[in-house]
């Protein structure tokens, strides 16, 4: 298990760089992706996870999509599907934007709201090369914007507002507030 980067870390604020076509099907990305899995499986709260978020500059996240919304089958629980996204990019966005409340695991215990689109389509690659692309609206729609912003070195309070903080009893404290540019 890799231990998760913090604000701060210089590896958070670069954009990071593409995965070369020599390491795909390699035991070496099997590793980093197996890493990667690791980490986010022991942060409970977490629901995907950057490359850079584990000190590697690399255009990669995952996601679980267990925990984006509650598994109706029990198998889903114990056997949870990882999506991989290798590269990826953008391809199209709805026009509608909202308002959401977001967090991220390398700025931890710090919310705000940001304004996403409400639907995204990416393009990305498979750990074998090969390109997919897949759709999302909500919360999978805000975090394929959130992990992209992560590989171009933006976290989320870079463009947030209504800052706050949430102390060890889980009680709200104000932050800060931020304004988007």
């Amino acid at each position: 298990m890799k231990e998760v980067k913090q604000i701060g870390a210089d590896v958070l604020r670069k954009t990071a760089k593409p995965v070369p076509r020599g390491l795909f099907g390699t035991s070496e990305l099997t590793s980093i992706i197996s890493d990667m899995t690791e980490t986010l499986d022991n942060e409970p709260d977490g629901v995907a996870l950057a490359a850079p978020q584990i000190g590697l500059s690399w255009r990669l996240f995952i996601v679980r999509y267990d925990r984006i919304a509650a598994p109706k089958n029990t198998e889903l629980i114990n056997n949870p599907e990882i999506g991989v996204y290798i590269n990826p990019k953008i391809l199209k966005t709805s026009r509608k934007r909202e308002d959401m409340e977001e967090g991220c695991l390398s700025v931890r215990n710090i919310y705000g709201q940001t304004i996403r689109y409400k639907r995204t389509t990416v393009e990305a690659q498979h750990e074998n090369g090969t390109y997919f692309s897949r759709g999302g609206g909500g919360i999978l729609a805000q975090i394929f914007q959130h992990e992209i912003n992560h590989l171009d070195g933006i976290l989320f309070v870079d463009h947030a507002t209504h800052i706050y903080k949430i102390d060890t009893t889980d009680k709200r404290t104000t932050y800060g507030t931020t304004h988007t540019s």
